[in-house]
């Protein structure tokens, strides 16, 4: 049975812990944690050791570790973790800085590791069903994609001042997701973006609208819109437009149940955020991780899948800056 190291013990730390604890085929065998009460509570539940990042890494016993911890920390989390020899299943984003992107991924192929970013919308169901339909040829060459994802609000700004703004914090997920479904590199992203949901976001230096136009050599075309803010709940959905036809993956809801009277016809709002709408998506994600590290084949959404996105996010960030188009370095 693999045994993690897990550093982070956070929201998404206790989904992935839950996770490895109803696997059946990994055990959590240590917590790190800057905030003693959180790790000493979650090595409890799943009867983890509370140790510290040198402790962790050095046991011999563990093979892999999950790093769920603040984005500041992943770099040097995971060039030590690459360094003392452990598969690496690393959240998004993997830094802030390409730069410091560039150092894990030579770190991580120095050491010859597996490594997986948490891009765990591409394990959500009706998102792969849908990217599978297009590998199939349901609706011939994909011409447009369009991705709308909103957040129920938003975080607060103590947040999103060490965030690393919209597109390196929210976006980044479309950006992948738009890499994943259009099955070619974007070459020219054009961003623009507004603060429509709160002036706060706008005096930290961010914006908390946004919408960006993905163009690539061939000419297929990724729309993604993103607010902070939507009245009804977390809006996830994609549309990609074909040669032959188009296929959809809508908003995950609470019930299938619809209502109807004289003048309404109603059904329930979307679930209401990441962790209720993604809760599959993280168990296939971490079942996907076991797979890969057990027969040793290549991670499905590896290191540099996590370096292009944060490429993307840095053009459009030029782009909104600049207001023009820019061609993807």
């Amino acid at each position: 049975m693999l045994q993690f190291a897990q550093f982070g013990a956070g929201r998404i730390g206790a989904i992935h812990a839950a996770n490895l604890a109803a696997s059946g085929r990994a055990a959590l065998r240590h917590i790190v944690d800057v905030h003693a009460p959180s790790a000493a509570a979650l090595a409890a539940k799943h009867g983890a050791t509370v140790s510290d990042t040198a402790t962790a890494l050095a046991d011999p016993a563990v093979g892999a570790v999950i790093i769920a911890s603040s984005t500041d920390t992943h770099a040097d989390l995971v060039i030590a973790a690459a360094e003392a020899g452990k598969a690496i299943f690393c959240e998004k984003p993997i830094d802030l800085s390409l730069p410091r992107v560039d150092a894990c991924l030579a770190a991580v192929a120095k050491a010859g590791v597996p490594m997986l970013v948490g891009f765990n919308r591409r394990f959500d169901p009706n998102f792969a069903e849908l990217h599978r339909r297009i590998g199939a040829g349901a609706i011939g060459a994909v011409e447009q994609v369009v991705i709308t994802s909103r957040d129920p609000g938003p975080p607060p700004v103590s947040y999103i001042k060490v965030s690393g703004g919209l597109f390196r914090d929210m976006t980044i997920h479309d950006f992948d997701m738009a890499r994943w479904m259009l099955g070619e590199e974007p070459v020219e992203v054009f961003a623009t973006g507004a603060v429509l949901v709160d002036k706060a976001i706008g005096e930290a230096g961010d914006i908390d609208s946004a919408m960006i136009i993905l163009k690539t050599a061939s000419g297929r075309m990724a729309h993604i819109n993103n607010s902070r803010r939507a009245a009804y709940g977390y809006d996830q959905r994609v549309e990609v437009h074909g040669s032959a036809g188009r296929l959809i993956a809508g908003n995950r809801i609470g019930t299938t149940v619809e209502q109807a009277d004289g003048k309404h016809v109603a059904t329930d709002l979307p679930l209401h955020f990441f962790l209720e709408r993604y809760a599959d998506a993280y168990r296939i994600e971490l079942a996907a991780f076991l797979d890969a590290v057990e027969k040793g084949t290549p991670m499905p959404v590896g290191a540099e899948d996590g370096r292009q996105a944060l490429v993307l996010a840095d053009a459009a960030y030029r782009s909104l800056t600049e207001g023009r188009p820019v061609k993807v370095a």
